[in-house]
């Protein structure tokens, strides 16, 4: 049985730094991978807060025009004489009613929306993170 000691032959300079290089790119190509894979799903996410905020919204605002309608008939059933509306809510009444649910309505779904945005946050935190960690590996290197 023949045993070979020989020493592997040492890797020359230039493929050394190859190696480096070649390491350094592909830490970078994943760096972006990550980056933009956690901008996707935090995009994704930040879509899906902004609905039932935007609808809340709009929802209020919509409320906030039937309330100012509701003063406008408050105003108008004070001034009339007595006994000439025969419903029995009146006018001003059905746009307060109608305004006040919409504006609880609008509330609890830009309630919801806030908590949605305020469950995660829209920063690439991973990728800032092991970028960080990258820079200070290669600092205290030297």
């Amino acid at each position: 049985m023949a045993t070979d000691l020989r020493s592997p032959p040492e890797p020359s300079v230039t493929s050394v730094v190859k190696g480096i290089v070649d390491d350094f790119q592909t830490l970078m190509q994943q760096q972006v991978a990550l980056f933009r894979a956690e901008v996707l799903n935090d995009w994704r996410k930040t879509k899906e807060a902004a609905w039932p905020t935007v609808a809340g919204v709009g929802i209020m605002a919509i409320s906030g025009i039937m309330l100012s309608l509701m003063l406008v008939h408050l105003v108008h059933w004070g001034t009339s004489p007595a006994g000439s509306d025969p419903a029995s809510i009146p006018l001003w009444g059905c746009y307060g009613l109608v305004g006040a649910l919409f504006a609880v309505c609008g509330a609890a779904l830009t309630y919801f929306g806030i908590t949605r945005f305020q469950s995660f946050n829209p920063l690439p935190e991973e990728s800032a993170q092991a970028l960080k960690e990258n820079v200070q590996w290669l600092t205290n290197k030297r």
